[in-house]
């Protein structure tokens, strides 16, 4: 990369596909950068590393466990120029959106129904199609982070990583997505886009999220051919649209499918 790297992209890395990115929320922010064209690099952190690295960083935590401790996540984004590092894959967005506006992600009067769908991807759709990829997650995980993310999960969920990857839970999944569908074909304004006749923050959010059932499992999998074709074909056209931004670092180095 020719350019000058405004930011340092914090990532946790695996072997599902050639340029390590597999996680959702970290795609988020790598698709904002990539469709901004702003010149960045990754760091690569496992995940027993996050913590260390982010009170480093002095990133702020993004949420606390049960006994009110600050925890830490990936994506992490430090602006080399000022030395800052933000953490959540919104907050880095609006902050992108402030410092490098164009292309837009947030154009007037769409802030309201780009949260809501964040908002129901929080609520409704992470959840089971997290507990669906827990498997799939640990299997492509770097040996560092192996131990600690099955340590971590199995406490969480109270069942081991493979109880979850069910027709049942796949079934949980489409049903969460259908109302966002159907509130955005209740819009009118796109066939392929969420809020409006091209792509916001909302679309990017959905292309990470649904992407990585792509990195997990497969583009030749009836799980991704299945889900592409879901809610009359939507979630298949919006994330052809990404294709152009998914990329590591670098635009003339596309990434794939390990």
């Amino acid at each position: 990369m020719s350019e000058e790297v405004l930011y340092i992209l914090y990532d946790i890395p695996g072997t599902s596909v050639k340029h390590s990115a597999w996680s959702p929320n970290t795609w988020k922010t790598r698709f904002v950068l990539n469709y901004k064209g702003v010149p960045y690099k990754t760091e690569w952190v496992e995940y027993p590393d996050i913590a260390a690295t982010a009170k480093r960083l002095d990133a702020p935590h993004t949420s606390v466990d049960s006994n009110g401790a600050a925890e830490y996540t990936a994506p992490m984004l430090r602006n080399v120029r000022t030395g800052s590092t933000l953490s959540e894959s919104y907050v880095i967005a609006k902050a992108l959106e402030r410092d490098h506006p164009t292309p837009p992600l947030f154009p007037p009067g769409s802030e309201d129904a780009i949260a809501a769908v964040e908002d129901a991807f929080g609520a409704n759709v992470t959840g089971p199609l997290g507990r669906f990829m827990l498997q799939r997650i640990y299997d492509q995980l770097n040996d560092a982070s192996k131990p600690y993310f099955l340590r971590t999960r199995e406490s969480k969920w109270g069942a081991p990583l493979s109880k979850y990857e069910t027709p049942e839970q796949w079934a949980a999944v489409r049903d969460t997505l259908a109302p966002i569908a159907a509130a955005a074909d209740a819009r009118g304004e796109s066939d392929t886009f969420l809020v409006g006749k091209k792509e916001t923050y909302a679309d990017f959010i959905a292309a990470a999220w649904l992407e990585w059932v792509r990195r997990m499992w497969g583009a030749d999998t009836p799980e991704w051919e299945e889900l592409a074709k879901w809610d009359g074909g939507r979630w298949g056209r919006l994330t052809r649209v990404f294709k152009k931004w998914e990329y590591v670092d670098d635009p003339s180095q596309p990434d794939e499918l390990a």
